[in-house]
């Protein structure tokens, strides 16, 4: 397939688990040009090289989504290299832990500037540009399903991704004359190396954790990139048409239900 044979990409959160997967997508159905961002310069880097193996001019631009100054920046710099941008996503998250008893300002703060300003002002910029040189352009936001709830020990990480879900509501509407469609998807229990490292660190997990919480889901595996990378190339490609607004559940637990 070549359903993404004119899409300039950029990619938060590209060098790892579902940005990643994400990008593999898009250069497999034909992107030529792409940008992958993150903090991680060497882990970036080292992407980067790999998925220039397509064929592909990917290059890796470092960013701190904290920073709505970097985030505005590299939409920038992405279209002075390629000379426009057509897809964003953004996938780039903090998961720190918090409830409503515990959290801190800054924890708080830190949470909302990584998973909504930044990304908030990196959409702006996109819109922008895509406005000013007169293409239609698509992007996606990576949210999670705690914006229906969210575990207790997830407050402030629930808010920030409930706020940027209605971001993606909010300019879908205000974006749509210009034909820049923005939509969003709500990922469940995700297999990727930052939940790995997530579950040692907060939750004492062993080597056996993957295991043991697959064992325990409804469809025997937690979500898998690969999967969500489908609907996020589906969403920024034509084939998705007038589709916009959206925030798509990406989950095998059904919100709302309870046990019967």
């Amino acid at each position: 397939m070549r359903d993404h044979a004119q899409t300039v990409a950029v990619i938060t959160g590209g060098s790892q688990g579902l940005g990643l997967a994400i990008a593999e997508r898009l250069l497999a159905e034909g992107c030529p040009q792409m940008i992958i961002a993150g903090r991680g310069v060497m882990k970036g880097e080292e992407a980067a090289e790999r998925l220039r193996e397509t064929g592909a001019d990917v290059r890796f631009l470092p960013v701190d989504m904290g920073d709505p100054q970097d985030a505005i920046d590299l939409i920038n710099r992405a279209a002075t290299r390629f000379g426009r941008v057509t897809a964003l996503v953004n996938a780039a998250a903090a998961t720190d832990r918090g409830s409503i008893l515990d959290t801190t300002p800054a924890s708080w703060d830190g949470l909302m500037a990584v998973n909504a300003r930044g990304p908030f002002f990196a959409l702006q910029r996109f819109a922008q540009l895509a406005i000013e040189n007169g293409h239609p352009a698509q992007a996606v936001n990576i949210l999670s399903m705690v914006v229906h709830c969210g575990q207790s020990f997830l407050a402030p990480y629930s808010a920030s991704k409930a706020a940027l879900a209605n971001v993606t509501k909010n300019a879908a509407q205000a974006l749509r004359a210009h034909r820049i469609r923005v939509n969003a998807i709500n990922c469940g229990w995700m297999d990727t190396p930052g939940e790995d490292a997530t579950q040692r660190r907060y939750h004492g997990a062993g080597d056996d954790w993957l295991a043991q919480a697959e064992a325990a889901q409804p469809m025997g595996m937690l979500v898998k990139p690969v999967h969500v990378a489908g609907l996020a190339s589906y969403m920024l490609s034509a084939a998705s048409g007038v589709m916009t607004g959206a925030v798509v559940d990406f989950d095998q637990n059904v919100s709302g239900a309870y046990p019967e």
